[in-house]
């Protein structure tokens, strides 16, 4: 568990992702799956 601080604050920050579809079916593939967790890992690692 990392903590992130600044000049006057430390913090832990977790993001929820919750992607809704309008129907169900499988929407991403595998490729599009790895990729998103690829950019997401990115900007918050």
């Amino acid at each position: 568990m990392d903590l992130d601080n600044n000049a006057h604050s430390v913090f832990l920050l977790h993001y929820h992702l919750v992607l809704v579809v309008k129907y169900r079916r499988q929407v991403f593939d595998d490729a599009i799956s790895g990729r998103a967790k690829e950019i997401f890992a990115y900007i918050a690692p």
